[in-house]
């Protein structure tokens, strides 16, 4: 984790807190129709943590967080991979979207290895 640039570091930061913005703005969507939103709260809680991590690694912020929680977070941001690289595979080289998951996919990536690195101190 010494090796990410500044640069890196805060895109990764705002890809979190982008995606952040956009989970919230879905769920409170989905809360008003009615729709099932077990899964986004999940991913939601996931995302608060891995931008937790981050923030914990790279500017010394404390968090609140338990072993389980980092590892249910873990695992639900891993299980993202999947879905961001099949659209990623499918965007245009260049474009802005292939841009956006290139950083998001790093900043998911940073955070899954800050949470290992945290677990096994």
């Amino acid at each position: 984790m010494e090796n990410v640039s500044n640069a890196d570091k805060l895109e990764s930061i705002k890809s979190f807190q982008s995606t952040i913005s956009k989970s919230e703005k879905a769920l409170a969507q989905m809360t008003q129709k009615g729709a099932n939103t077990a899964l986004l709260k999940k991913r939601l809680k996931a995302l608060y943590i891995g931008l937790a991590m981050l923030e914990n690694v790279w500017n010394q912020r404390p968090h609140h967080y338990t072993q389980e929680d980092l590892a249910e977070a873990r695992n639900v941001l891993t299980g993202l991979f999947p879905s961001i690289e099949n659209v990623f595979a499918k965007s245009k080289a260049g474009s802005p979207q292939r841009t956006l998951l290139e950083r998001r996919i790093k900043a998911l990536e940073l955070a899954v290895q800050a949470i290992d690195d945290l677990s096994n101190e």
